[in-house]
């Protein structure tokens, strides 16, 4: 590896070999050669005078690409696509006069774009299945530990370290539903020429738009798509770029909350990802665990949310039939993006799947606050002692408010129900009190929305797909 020029730290710390692969230069120039042998093949089949042996030729040298044939004469003529047409002719003498014949940059640019857009998603689809399972585990594993939630980042009422981890996966869901609805909406550029008017095929064919549709959906087919887009310029329009792009935002989204939450949780020292035994949390202090990888999640979302901005400014300024400014834009754009979301969902595989619960810490932390939460109970089992609702609603304001002053100006602990107790108007024991100080009373129904959830949304999904889970994510740095 050179050590002088700038490497993306994709290639070398963050997105997996996979999906590196699926934008790399060998996939596109291998679809694009898999792409003219399709085209060949459908305008032979429409009547065109191309012959087997030409086809033959074609797809003896799909794979070994001369790439240093295509690179100097790239040097020579400034285009990528006539450049990799010159150096498949000179592999293909038969068949050279035929290559491209009738299509414009954009049959093979384009097309080869859906194509590798799919097969990424495909493989995020694979991974957000992966995560999902690990949550639902976890999720279902702590359905009724109750936890403290909270609104306004306060303690508010309790709830369960499983109906938390459901809130995390019910995101993951969402943008997997919308992964799929982008593969199934994904459609081929198709065989549109210069301007979207097919107008060399046209004369190809002698004007016959049997034929010429019957070109395009032949082409479609041989790559498993069932549809081109219906009405094009030279390229399919972009904003089936951001709207891809906006997927992979939204599976950032989803995972930076996860990660944001996480790293609270670990600073109250209620939950912490994964730690190696011989791992350093910091340089200058060595008894920390710092939450490194929830960190990385949240720097890596923040780069894919902010890459979805690119797609959309530049679907916003594609003059007319086409422009260039799209395309150096876009080499970058969408593939770090992809990129991104791979890291990102690699992260979470690894992080799911080893989260430390420290229950006792979760336990006291409940306690602590569960006085304050417990008043309406205590009230109304005072009231039934024969106690006036208005007078006790009054004396448990006066309590509370001192209590909160011992814990926060004094440091105290929650003395609340010592002071309760102390106050005859309540008429209660402490035993009586403690009876209603436990914590899984007040959690509602949150282990059984668990249930509810995972059993109708998520098993059933998992069950459908599980030929697809059990990945696992070592992590390299």
């Amino acid at each position: 590896m050179s050590h002088d020029r700038y490497v993306s730290p994709f290639s070398t710390r963050y997105a997996s070999e996979e999906m590196q692969y699926l934008f790399s230069e060998d996939n596109k120039f291998r679809t694009w050669r898999r792409l003219w042998i399709a085209l060949a093949r459908a305008e032979q089949h429409q009547g065109l005078d191309i012959t087997d042996e030409q086809i033959a030729e074609l797809e003896a040298h799909a794979e070994d690409i001369n790439y240093e044939d295509a690179q100097r004469r790239e040097r020579e003529v400034r285009h990528d696509v006539m450049s990799h047409v010159y150096a498949y002719g000179l592999q293909c003498p038969k068949a050279a006069g035929i290559i491209h014949l009738g299509a414009t940059s954009c049959y093979v640019g384009d097309n080869t774009d859906v194509i590798v857009m799919r097969q990424a998603l495909q493989t995020v689809r694979r991974k957000l299945l992966n995560v999902m399972a690990l949550l639902a585990d976890f999720a279902d594993r702590y359905k009724a530990m109750p936890c403290l939630a909270y609104t306004h980042l306060q303690p508010a009422q309790l709830t369960t370290v499983g109906k938390r981890a459901t809130l995390w996966l019910n995101e993951l869901r969402m943008d997997f539903d919308e992964v799929e609805h982008r593969i199934a909406s994904l459609a081929l550029l198709g065989s549109k020429g210069t301007t979207g008017t097919q107008a060399s095929f046209v004369e190809l064919f002698g004007g016959d738009a049997e034929k010429i549709r019957a070109v395009e959906a032949e082409i479609a087919a041989s790559f498993g798509f069932d549809r081109v887009v219906p009405v094009s310029g030279q390229t399919y329009s972009r904003k089936v770029d951001y709207q891809v792009a906006s997927a992979l935002s939204g599976i950032a989204q989803s995972a930076s909350k996860f990660a944001y939450d996480m790293r609270l949780l670990a600073s109250f020292k209620e939950m912490e990802e994964p730690f190696e035994k011989h791992q350093i949390g910091s340089s200058a202090m060595p008894y920390k665990r710092n939450p490194m990888r929830c960190e990385r999640i949240d720097a890596l979302a923040r780069y894919v949310m902010t890459d979805a901005l690119n797609p959309a400014l530049t679907t916003s300024c594609q003059f007319f039939e086409r422009t260039l400014d799209d395309s150096a834009n876009k080499r970058i754009a969408m593939a770090e993006a992809f990129l991104g979301v791979d890291a990102i969902l690699n992260i979470m595989m690894n992080v799911c799947d080893g989260l430390v619960v420290y229950e006792k810490v979760i336990r006291q932390r409940v306690m602590n606050e569960l006085p304050f939460m417990a008043t309406e109970n205590i009230m109304m089992d005072a009231v039934k002692k024969g106690g006036n609702r208005q007078e006790l609603h009054e004396r448990l304001r006066v309590h509370a408010q001192a209590a909160a002053r011992h814990v926060k100006e004094d440091g105290g602990a929650n003395d609340l129900i010592d002071r309760v107790c102390a106050d005859p108007a309540f008429g209660l024991t402490r035993a009586e009190i403690d009876a209603v100080l436990s914590p899984e009373h007040f959690t509602g129904r949150s282990a059984e929305q668990v249930t509810e959830y995972l059993d109708g949304m998520i098993r059933p999904l998992l069950e459908k797909e599980k030929a697809l889970l059990g990945e696992k994510q070592e992590l390299h740095v």
